[in-house]
């Protein structure tokens, strides 16, 4: 889970950011069961405004996922996407590799559980989105 309004790039560095986001993939995979090599993340954008905006870090982020975890997406499913959020995601289009583009899903609000449901099973689906998981953040606002 990621929540994009969450994200202050005005309060830290660029390189900051790029640790959090290795930390973060880190703690995921030594997460995951023995034998599953591939995860699938939300990113809610629920909320998310230009002040949050952050082309670099996405790039960086982007660039981490693509060249140092690669085959470890699974999916990625955008929930609550403003349409402000098309202007940002135009630029960062065309830097993100074919394959995970195809593993990127824009989910529609009247169809998120469903959607949702499709791939992540009741239990690890968050209960925000109707699941029964209880969320524990890594990070505090």
């Amino acid at each position: 889970m990621v929540y994009g309004a969450r994200h202050k790039p005005y309060k830290g560095s660029l390189e900051e950011f790029k640790r959090f986001v290795a930390y973060t993939l880190e703690r995921i995979c030594a997460r995951m069961p023995a034998g599953q090599e591939k995860f699938v993340s939300i990113a809610d954008l629920k909320g998310w405004g230009y002040a949050n905006s952050d082309i670099r870090g996405y790039l960086a982020a982007l660039s981490i996922l693509q060249d140092c975890y690669p085959e470890r997406l699974g999916k990625l499913f955008i929930v609550h996407v403003p349409y402000i959020f098309m202007t940002a995601w135009k630029v960062v289009y065309p830097f993100i590799d074919s394959k995970t583009k195809r593993k990127i899903i824009f989910v529609e609000n009247k169809k998120l559980k469903s959607t949702l449901l499709g791939d992540i099973d009741e239990s690890q689906l968050p209960d925000v989105y109707g699941g029964k998981l209880s969320l524990v953040p890594i990070q505090d606002d």
